[in-house]
């Protein structure tokens, strides 16, 4: 019973590292790969090296998941990325996923060992484009993997396994529902059958909706200082200075406001309709050939406000009016000095008339793949397979308009005397300025084709301790990516937009990989297993010259009680299309204090405020300090200028892990994994934003050598004029931290059930150094919040402490688990700052149940006490920031599934039945696939519910279990 209980704890420990729960696949007269994320050697019992935290269906299953936002977002490892709240963010609608705060193109995502298909500029996928349904597990693996999977798996891998071998047929509707307003919803069908004996298909589709939430519908949202220009406008007569205008409401007034608040309107959360359609299949065509292969279709329609905000277009402009405007009242006419019968005035008001600015993206994201393999020996296989992907968006960008017509004519000026500009709410201003843009279609193309060689030398000869695991083979990626732009975006011919570039590029790598484990020691005191394994990766590319990466690792089992493991890596990520093939494009700099997703990247100036370098300031003509407004639109009058180098190198780095593993015998059910870890990147491409380039000038290295100070420059009169932000190869990312996870199932008499869980899982950093250039002092970010310390700014909180706890009742058919999450508390990048961030926890209470082999139904509360996200005064969007903490508050989520199971084959062809009950236990032991659920005393009643199983047929599983090891076993199910 406590080798049965053990692997009930493992299989639903969320994050427990365990590379056995990986698919073991077919029997070995079959051809399907054992699927161990961290490595290409397919051997039956391997453990891997490097930390892997998995997530499993069950607990997929608990957090009422629609996307993998709904349960990724719960992950230590992962930080904030890209999610639905990320307003005014260049993904427009998309999940993106990050690792360790290393920045989203240094996270490689996988589905089934193979690159997902990217999205955009960047090198990172939109995992929207995978649906929750058909998750089997999720392996997060963190220490880098460059010398296994390439380039960009700098911080680690986030791969999905999908469920492949289902059969039957599942029906799921799902909902999530917020207490505040919002709601997620939506439904999924998966069928799953064999091909004769000799293959197996797996069709699934999902549907996704979730709504809009606007800030207005969350009081912790409420931005007071979030303003425009008036919406009813503010004129001066400018021949007299006489100035008027009208109120929120309508009303004339002589002393108008110069501002007003819509910001209750501004999006909070994207909503999103997605449908996703995928089949995954196999199929024998002789003994030693499996063809195989997947087919994946999304659709995903968004809506987000782009890089500019939601902030609705303005103008302030000098226009004649005639003196016969239909418009003019008595009023307004009392104001105006005509001359010629026209009067000259100022125009400054917001053009809320055309409304928020939006973008309302399509993408289509494709991926179809097919490949054979098959055993070449009966200890090696061959895989070779090839994937074409292609992403494509489109994106109507609405609430804005063209500032001048074909001819040149301000269009405006053209319309005051036709079209009423006075007061709030003039209908007629959207018709005759409003103009829907076409703006930032992109596409993205992938191609990938590869071989691989993998097994055993045992036929050849083995060492001593075993034979040698190896793996080798040859890979081809080419990418193409282009963006194309409306004529006005180009030529920056719109009231919000500024100018945008059109742009398109490729690469391609040839590579040459292998892997070798080499078996050292066994069964030896203090050394029951000893390995040392590596890895080295050949990539030639076109565009960056020859990389060489590589993996050394080690394994060395103590005892039954403890193993240790360790790697050192050397990674590369090459840059992205953004970085080295795109053009330059450019926003208001004056945007960086009106969108609040841009806000962080500018702190005002030291100068004027009194934290800068007097000496410095007075070299480069700044203001007197408390002369001028420094955080006002007005002060910032030039452009925010960004874009692609083409003269860019790939990054280089190196990543350590050391860790051990606890699974005490004496102490049945626990176990406990420690891993160190440090990332070291060197030539890290990025970009110095304004705060970063001000401060260093201003206030932490005020020399008149800092080359940073020309990156942000000056007017005549001291103010900001442009800022420069392309991308270069800067400094060093340099981290350091533990991941811990652990589990404990425990059989206390006095409770009803199957027993209790407890799982841990979390991450403490204690060093993160960010270099901004080789020239300043690195900056310690641990524990920080703000663009300071954002690696690509993008994610803007950098805890040094994160973690998730459950506490789980096991019931024969059901559970019901209570979870912890906490952020520990992070304190301003700022120089000069001292606000911080509490440590903030929420708390989730789900269950799930099994009513009839058919009907199942899982539901949940999350963030049970409604934890509000915590407020920031500067630097955030909403007060807060979306990319890290929940926005939702409490959430209701259920979910109800009907299915059909057809019951699995559990014998190799050409096998005899086996005994009913034991053998199905006995094959769980030799796979080391955990279970959902108990066993029976005599495993009698053990049920199948995790997909098929069949033993290695060079182990006695075809009759009872034979002469099979059980410590081995109970081993390899630890593992």
């Amino acid at each position: 019973m406590a080798i049965a209980a053990l692997a009930i704890a493992l299989s639903q420990a969320p994050g427990t590292a365990f590379a056995q729960a990986a698919d073991s696949g077919e029997d070995a007269n079959t051809t399907a790969d054992i699927v161990v994320t961290g490595t290409r050697i397919a051997v039956a019992g391997l453990t891997s090296s490097s930390p892997v935290a998995s997530t499993g269906e069950e607990q997929i299953k608990l957090q009422s998941a629609l996307t993998v936002e709904d349960f990724s977002t719960k992950l230590p490892q992962l930080s904030g990325g890209v999610r639905q709240g990320s307003q005014g963010s260049d993904a427009f609608g998309a999940q993106v996923l990050e690792l360790r705060n290393f920045g989203q193109s240094r996270s490689l995502v996988l589905i089934d060992g193979t690159r997902a298909t990217p999205f955009s500029f960047r090198n990172s996928a939109d995992v929207n484009a995978i649906p929750a349904s058909l998750i089997k597990r999720v392996d997060v693996l963190t220490g880098g993997a460059a010398a296994v999977y390439g380039a960009d798996a700098v911080a680690g891998v986030v791969n999905f396994i999908l469920n492949d071998d289902f059969e039957g047929i599942r029906g799921t509707a799902t909902s999530r529902l917020s207490e505040h307003g919002g709601a997620t919803y939506g439904g999924s069908i998966m069928m799953g059958t064999g091909l004769g004996d000799r293959g197996h298909i797996v069709i699934a589709a999902d549907y996704t909706q979730r709504d809009l939430i606007r800030s207005g519908q969350r009081d912790w949202a409420e931005t007071p200082n979030q303003t425009i220009p008036s919406i009813g406008g503010v004129f001066t007569d400018v021949a007299s200075g006489r100035k008027f205008g009208f109120t929120d409401s309508g009303d004339f007034t002589t002393s108008p406001s110069a501002t007003s608040n819509i910001s209750d309107r501004y999006p909070l959360v994207s909503p999103l309709k997605r449908i996703n359609v995928a089949a995954l299949f196999k199929y024998e065509i002789t003994p030693q050939v499996e063809v195989y292969g997947r087919a994946m279709y999304t659709n995903s329609r968004t809506e987000e406000t782009g890089t500019p905000g939601a902030t609705p277009a303005s103008v302030n402009r000098t226009v004649s009016i005639s003196e016969s405007n239909p418009y003019l009242t008595d009023d307004i006419r009392n104001q105006l000095t005509f001359v010629n019968g026209a009067a000259q005035v100022n125009v400054s008001r917001s053009l809320a008339e055309l409304g928020l600015i939006n973008y309302e993206t399509e993408r289509n994201t494709l991926q179809l793949q097919t490949g054979l393999r098959g055993p070449l020996t009966s200890a090696v296989k061959w895989n070779v397979y090839a994937q074409y992907g292609r992403s494509t968006e489109n994106t109507l960008i609405t609430g804005d308009g063209l500032v001048t017509s074909s001819t040149g004519a301000n269009n405006f000026a053209s319309i005051v005397n036709s079209v009423n500009i006075f007061g709030p709410n003039q209908t007629e201003l959207a018709d005759a300025l409003g103009s829907s843009i076409n703006g930032f279609n992109r596409k993205r193309d992938q191609f990938v084709t590869a071989a691989t060689l993998s097994g055993t030398l045992e036929e050849l000869f083995s060492l001593p301790a075993g034979p040698i695991g190896f793996a080798v083979g040859v890979e081809y990626r080419r990418e193409t990516a282009s963006i194309d732009q409306d004529t006005a975006l180009l030529t920056g011919n719109t009231y919000r937009q500024g100018v945008q570039a059109a742009y398109s590029g490729s690469f391609d790598v040839k590579e040459l990989y292998g892997e070798v484990l080499v078996p050292i020691l066994r069964d030896l005191p203090l050394i029951r297993k000893l390995d040392v394994g590596g890895a080295y990766r050949l990539s030639d590319y076109n565009m960056f010259g020859t990389h060489g990466t590589w993996k050394v690792e080690g394994n060395w089992e103590v005892d039954r009680n403890l193993r240790l493991r360790g790697t050192y890596q050397r990674v590369l990520r090459t840059p992205n299309f953004g970085e080295f093939a795109a053009s330059t494009s450019s926003l208001p700099f004056s945007n960086l204090v009106t969108v609040d997703r841009l806000k962080p990247r500018y702190g005002g100036d030291p100068c004027v405020l009194g934290t800068g370098d007097a000496a410095q300031c007075a070299r480069f003509g700044a203001p007197a300090v408390g002369s001028a407004d420094s955080t006002s639109a007005s002060y910032l009058t030039g452009n925010y200028y960004y874009g692609g180098n083409p003269d860019i190198k790939p990054e280089t780095g190196y990543t350590t892990t050391l860790g051990a593993v606890f699974t005490p015998t004496f102490l049945p059910g626990l176990n406990l994994t420690v891993d160190w870890y440090e990332l070291d990147l060197r030539g890290a491409v990025g970009v110095i934003q304004p705060i970063a380039a001000i401060t260093s000038c201003y206030v932490t290295n005020p020399t008149a050598s800092n080359p940073l100070c020309s990156l942000v420059t000056r007017n005549a009169d001291g103010t900001f004029k442009d800022a420069y932000v392309n991308n270069q190869n800067l400094g060093r990312l340099l981290q350091r931290g533990f991941d811990i996870s652990a589990s404990y199932t425990l059989h206390p008499a006095f409770l009803p059930g199957e027993g209790m869980r407890l799982s841990y899982q979390g991450n403490i950093v204690t060093s993160y150094l960010i270099q901004a250039n080789s020239t300043v002092s690195a900056v310690q970010c641990k524990g920080t919040f703000g663009a300071t310390c954002s690696s690509d700014g993008t994610t803007l909180v950098q805890p040094d402490y994160r973690h998730t706890v459950g506490l789980s009742w096991l019931f024969d058919k059901g559970v019901v688990q209570f979870d912890w999450q906490r952020i520990g508390k992070v304190r301003s990048s700022t120089v000069g700052s001292t606000e911080t961030i509490s440590a903030q926890n929420t708390f989730d209470l789900s269950a799930s149940y099994e009513f009839t082999d058919a009907i199942t139904f899982s539901a949940g509360v999350y963030n049970l006490f409604d934890k509000n996200p915590p407020y920031v005064s500067t630097g955030g969007v909403f007060n807060t920031f979306p990319d890290t903490y929940d926005i939702l508050g409490r959430t209701i989520g259920f979910s109800l599934t009907a299915q059909y199971l057809r019951k699995p084959t559990l014998r190799a062809p050409g096998q005899p039945p086996p005994p009913a009950g034991r053998p199905l236990f006995c094959k769980a032991l030799i796979t080391g696939i955990p279970f959902r659920a108990g066993f029976g005393d005599e495993f009698d009643d053990a049920p199948f519910l995790d997909g098929r199983l069949a033993g290695d047929s060079r182990l006695p599983a075809a009759a009872g279990c034979g002469g099979l090891d059980l410590h081995a076993a109970q081993d390899r199910i630890r593992a």
